[in-house]
């Protein structure tokens, strides 16, 4: 288990200046909306490859009036060893981020992976089945992404590819070979980045069909894609043969739409309850917000046994649309775990049947105070700066 030991944070959202020392594993942070529960959440995962939760920009995380912002990070590790991860602006290209591991500047927030992994929930996902499918593709990719650094290299190529490959079609005089190794260069990493959402999605049914979490729903989990279709059935050297002929048979077609109808972009993804076998789309709320914690809680014990300590899990809101059954169903799965908890929520009351396991704080005025109202963020006793 890699314990949070100490969170730090230096013009960061609304943040001028905190530093804090969660008192225990488990902690629940509350506070009335707009107060910045979400942006502590957001810090620290921002440490862990990707944007973090809200998928910003690093320019749009400054503190208003303010360019350079950092995020610094002290955990244990189980042999007690420490270890300090911090991002924050360039100081010489704020618009950029800059990443450090134990005070030294290692190149992009990749090279953090093997010293954190983190899985999160937020209420943005209560909609994630009444909304477009980019959402949906972007909570999967995030469960892929924690697993596979990588991930993120195959899609951004992916994507870069078909960006130019529309500008080229949508030119109308495009040169033939350009266009073939575009195509090509498509297929690559589409292929790679839909096997590995495949290798994803299989881990976690069969984590569900070992035994959801007590009290939750067994979910099982869909790649909606032609390309995952053929990965099931045929090597991948071919089906990327396939999709570059797909791709080159509809370039006029693709011109017409003004974009490309086949590759790692068009994935969706479908969740449904496997016992019942009713889609997330067609239940209700509560039973979609059960579902996607049980993914959560199903890919977080995923984690803990291929990297061999637990990640760090982060609950927005988790209490919104559940039951008084499924929030017990919540607090007993998470007092097995075997990490650092943060949870948030405007009524310290829902949380209540954690006061014995849990530390609980209220932010207010930019501070973390405890139930007594005794400050656990003491402006003097460090000095983080933007990295």
């Amino acid at each position: 288990m890699a314990r949070l030991e100490r969170l730090a944070l230096t013009d960061f959202r609304n943040y001028a200046r905190l530093v804090w020392r969660p008192d225990a594993p488990v902690n629940v942070i509350t506070g009335e909306n707009g107060t910045g529960k979400t942006n502590l959440l957001e810090a620290l995962s921002l440490l862990v490859p990707g944007r973090g939760l809200r998928g910003a920009r690093g320019a749009e995380m400054a503190r208003y009036g303010t360019q350079l912002w950092g995020v610094a990070a002290r955990f244990i590790a189980p042999d007690g060893m420490p270890s300090d991860l911090s991002t924050g602006s360039d100081p010489t290209r704020p618009e950029r981020r800059a990443f450090r591991r134990d005070g030294e500047a290692v190149r992009g927030r990749g090279a953090l992976a093997d010293s954190l992994s983190a899985v999160w929930l937020t209420p943005q996902m209560d909609r994630l089945f009444q909304d477009g499918l980019p959402g949906r593709r972007r909570f999967l990719d995030r469960l892929v992404l924690a697993l596979e650094p990588g991930h993120a290299r195959e899609l951004a190529a992916h994507d870069q590819s078909v960006t130019q490959r529309n500008r080229l079609l949508a030119g109308g005089r495009a040169d033939a070979g350009w266009l073939a190794a575009l195509e090509d260069s498509m297929a690559r990493h589409a292929v790679a980045a839909t096997a590995a959402r495949l290798v994803l999605t299989d881990r976690l049914n069969d984590e569900g069909a070992m035994g959801a979490p007590e009290g939750f729903p067994s979910a099982r989990l869909e790649l909606l894609c032609p390309i995952a279709e053929h990965l099931r059935t045929r090597p991948a050297l071919a089906v990327e043969d396939w999709l570059r002929d797909r791709l080159a048979a509809g370039r006029a077609a693709d011109a017409a739409r003004g974009g490309a109808g086949m590759g790692a972009h068009r994935a969706d993804m479908a969740l449904s309850d496997r016992v019942s076998g009713r889609p997330a789309a067609q239940a209700s709320t509560g039973q979609q917000k059960a579902l996607l914690l049980g993914v959560v809680l199903a890919h977080a014990a995923l984690m803990t046994r291929h990297r061999g300590e637990a990640p760090v899990i982060l609950l927005d809101e988790p209490l919104v649309h559940l039951d008084e059954r499924r929030r017990e169903a919540l607090f007993r799965s998470l007092e097995g775990f075997d990490g650092t908890v943060l949870m948030t929520g405007t009524d310290a009351d829902l949380f209540h049947p954690l006061r014995d396991r849990a530390a609980f704080c209220t932010l207010s005025d930019g501070m973390l105070r405890p139930s007594g109202g005794i400050p656990l963020a003491d402006a003097g006793s460090m000095d983080p700066k933007p990295v």
